[in-house]
């Protein structure tokens, strides 16, 4: 199957009844655990005014995580670029490279018609429309050289950025529609492919942004969701007693900038929907499903949301039982 690369995937997720430093220190502690299991990557998931995620700011958590670890690579999954300054971003992520030794990675995306466009400042234009312009802006104050802009949403004059990178810095792109689909091809920028989706569509986005950027060479990576135990019952079981009650709030909490009424997905049916498209299970299965998910899709870069038991305890032992019965045994099929 060629080199395969298998991280863990931390969401931070407000469980309810969960005191929220509890969740982010726990969060820290997966991180490091999933060093020691032997994972590749951390990859830290960034969210606003919902406990769907505690973390605001995926690059601050990603800094602290590079201090307690060594070895792993860690990224975000991603910063939403809507909701910031690209030059600031890459300000960052530079600085992060840089301290980490090359450990970090940035992964950028679109985000959501939220609130969180009206209470920072930015407005629904800059979802709707000004991703393109805000990831070129990006792009080129990661590329070091001095960096202007003269867009409809951006007007400055040249500056300098510093530092200045060291080497190639390349953004991942959450990518969850075809527009911005093609905006990551035009750039030949990596997709991120999200766990709502299941391996023939993750296919089909491969293939479409093969057809639309022939000659890229990106590698992209695919989100899924692990939770392993003695048997794939006992697995789903925990998967399905735990993950609706987070969902239900976590999803409700969400608001539309423009007002309009928002809908989530029923809780229960998309837990029932991610233990069956996702590693959840015995080791067996979960090693044959995360087999599968890499020769269908053609990815060999996959993250892997652990928290799904809500609790930090029983997380902690779910990453070493993958890290010592399941990732062995996708590497080995190599």
């Amino acid at each position: 199957m060629g080199e395969v690369r298998i991280g863990v995937f931390l969401l931070a997720p407000g469980f309810p009844g969960r005191e929220h430093g509890e969740v982010l220190r726990a969060a820290v502690e997966t991180a490091v655990a999933a060093e020691r299991a032997g994972f590749d990557d951390v990859w830290i998931a960034e969210h606003h005014f919902t406990p769907y995620g505690l973390c605001p700011s995926a690059v601050t958590l990603a800094a602290h995580v590079l201090g307690r670890t060594s070895r792993v690579t860690v990224g975000t999954a991603v910063s939403v670029l809507s909701t910031v300054h690209p030059v600031a971003l890459a300000e960052q992520a530079v600085l992060l490279d840089h301290v980490s030794g090359g450990r970090f990675r940035l992964g950028v995306g679109r985000g959501g018609p939220w609130v969180d466009l009206e209470v920072f400042g930015t407005g629904l234009a800059r979802y709707e429309e000004g991703f393109p312009e805000s990831l070129d802006l990006l792009l080129a104050a990661l590329s070091g050289a001095p960096v202007s802009a003269g867009g409809p949403t951006f007007r400055f004059p040249p500056v300098e950025p510093h530092p200045r990178p060291s080497r190639p810095l390349r953004p991942v792109v959450a990518v969850t529609s075809e527009p911005t689909l093609r905006v990551a091809a035009a750039r030949g920028l990596p997709m991120l492919l999200g766990m709502h989706i299941g391996d023939a569509d993750k296919a089909a986005l491969v293939d479409a942004y093969t057809r639309a950027a022939p000659s890229s060479r990106a590698t992209h990576i695919a989100a899924g969701l692990a939770q392993v135990a003695d048997t794939t019952e006992e697995a789903v079981a925990v998967v399905t007693g735990s993950l609706p009650a987070w969902l239900v709030p976590g999803l409700a909490a969400h608001r539309r900038a423009d007002g309009r009424p928002y809908h989530p997905r029923n809780a229960e049916e998309y837990t029932a929907l991610l233990c069956r498209l996702h590693p959840v299970g015995s080791p067996a299965r979960c090693a044959a499903v995360l087999r599968t998910t890499i020769e269908t899709t053609g990815v060999r870069h996959v993250i892997l949301a652990v928290e799904g038991s809500g609790d930090p305890a029983a997380t902690l032992e779910n990453v070493a039982r993958l890290g010592a019965e399941v990732l062995p045994a996708v590497r080995a099929s190599r």
